[in-house]
């Protein structure tokens, strides 16, 4: 058996690479359009690590998705949990879940799903401004 994907439907395509490619340096590897369904699969991954993906299904006729709290969260292994949070949260991005202890922290797609940020190895020291810094929302 093989990891292949994880599927996670989306609602602005534009929003959500920006998101995803952009803000958190995920690769687009391929894209199929569906016409006779009238959706798009667009598969992303890691730079180096293209086998495991996310599937992004972008659904052509509006629909509404509530935030999908059963799924979870997908997750990332950074170098620098530090520098990972400060790119994001430079370009935009809530941290959720600030990486206090050096090894762990949250953010969420435009669609609300949960993306949990962890540090390579053994955690960085603890370090300002996020060791101090409090939770937003919920992750």
């Amino acid at each position: 058996m093989k990891y292949l994907h994880t599927m996670l439907r989306i609602t602005d395509e534009k929003e959500s690479l920006d998101f995803w490619c952009s803000k958190l340096g995920l690769k687009e590897v391929r894209r199929r359009e569906v016409e006779a369904g009238r959706f798009t699969l667009i598969f992303l991954a890691a730079p180096g690590d293209e086998e495991a993906q996310i599937e992004l299904t972008y659904n052509w006729d509006p629909e509404e998705y509530d935030e999908g709290r059963n799924f979870g969260h997908v997750a990332y292994e950074v170098d620098n949990i530090y520098a990972a949070c400060q790119k994001l949260q430079d370009a935009g991005v809530t941290i959720n879940r600030p990486p206090r202890e050096g090894k762990m922290a949250f953010v969420r797609s435009p669609d609300n799903i949960s993306v949990e940020l962890l540090q390579k190895g053994d955690a960085l020291p603890p370090a300002e401004p996020w060791k101090s810094m409090e939770n937003v929302g919920h992750w």
